[in-house]
């Protein structure tokens, strides 16, 4: 059997091999995944759904209650507009990101993203045949509409965003985020917005670039935000024909969210959100605990100012994160997140505040 060379050039992902070579013991500050579980009033929605036969297919674009919901919810928490029939339910953010990069990259076209970024970025950009074109953050991990500028060339179809970042934490502020919309309308490429780390923002705010252009695809899902990972629901919001050319792809690929999960996610978004307040206050706290106690052994850190990732500069990132697992810790070296990050590893704080001290200890010992 022959393989395609753009498939075969892509590697494993650097956060699941550290994640599935932890051995019996080791505490896990690898995965982005909330600790907490998903909570009752949504766990209800399901086991209802179940028992109600709400378990075939649905529209492609997701069902009219949810859509109507999620319409709601962007006017309500991001100030944006977006009706039902702009919005699409997918099977987690992953397979949105998949769908808005494939929409409008042709072979050898170029996809724009930070250095550093998320592992999938990358590899979709690949898999889509496009280039992946790596953009050098600045100093406190933000990504500039000048550093952006530089990298734009005739072949430039879409730029990705991710605030709060993963794996760096930064958040962008308001002012970069218009600049890079700007920046998206001079040049005529697609801006796609990846907001799944929303709500756990620490310092300054939360801004979706939709609000100042309409080249905007916007992404997001239950997953981080109601600790719901394995449900697998995400959701994405595009103005005219870009949503069009997604379904297109997506009727082919999915056909169709998980019909239990997306009764799940009407509960999540239209309940209490108490949940959602309490799991941010606690990484807050967590994460509070780990810079510090990771400033008491002398590592350059920046303060993360969201998501739920702290990315100290250790020296060599993967000789560090291989004595850290020999020892007990998981973390994933830096350089799975670009070519400027083999001084960094990346941990992760959606763990246990136990687990969290206890990590600290043991890499107190090792380092």
């Amino acid at each position: 059997m022959k393989f395609a060379s753009h498939v075969e050039e892509i590697d494993i992902s650097g956060i699941r091999k550290c994640f599935e070579g932890a051995g019996p013991g080791a505490i896990n500050l690898g995965l982005g995944q909330p600790d907490f579980d998903t909570p009752d009033h949504i766990k209800r929605a399901a086991i209802e759904a179940i028992e109600e036969g709400f378990t075939g297919y649905t529209m492609n674009l997701g069902t009219a209650e949810l859509r109507d919901a999620l319409s709601e919810k962007f006017r309500r928490e991001n100030g944006l507009d977006y009706v039902p029939g702009e919005i699409m339910v997918t099977s987690g953010a992953s397979e949105a990101l998949f769908l808005a990069i494939a929409a409008v990259v042709e072979k050898d076209d170029e996809v724009l993203m930070s250095d550093p970024g998320f592992v999938s970025y990358s590899a979709l950009a690949r898999v889509t045949q496009g280039r992946p074109i790596a953009v050098p953050m600045d100093e406190r991990f933000h990504l500039t509409a000048e550093a952006v500028a530089e990298k734009v060339t005739s072949r430039t179809k879409a730029l990705v965003v991710n605030s709060p970042n993963n794996p760096t934490g930064s958040v962008q502020t308001r002012e970069e985020l218009r600049a890079l919309a700007e920046l998206a309308d001079d040049h005529d490429f697609a801006l796609i917005s990846d907001e799944v780390y929303e709500h756990f923002i620490y310092e300054g705010e939360h801004v979706s670039p939709a609000l100042y252009s309409d080249n905007v695809v916007t992404i997001n899902a239950v997953s981080k935000t109601y600790a719901m990972t394995g449900w697998r629901l995400g959701y994405l919001a595009a103005r005219g024909e870009a949503l069009e050319n997604m379904l297109k792809v997506h009727q082919y690929v999915q056909a169709c969210a998980s019909s239990v999960s997306q009764r799940a996610a009407l509960a999540a978004v239209s309940g209490p959100q108490d949940c959602v307040r309490e799991m941010r206050d606690e990484f807050l706290m967590r994460r509070d605990v780990l810079v510090e106690g990771l400033q008491s052994m002398g590592i350059d850190i920046a303060m993360p100012e969201g998501a739920f990732y702290a990315f100290p500069k250790v020296g060599d990132g993967s000789d560090v994160a291989a004595r850290l697992i020999k020892g007990g810790v998981v973390t994933v070296p830096g350089f799975a997140f670009g070519s400027r990050c083999k001084e960094h590893i990346r941990i992760s704080y959606a763990a246990s505040m136990d687990d969290i001290k206890t990590a600290l200890g043991r890499m107190r010992e090792i380092l």
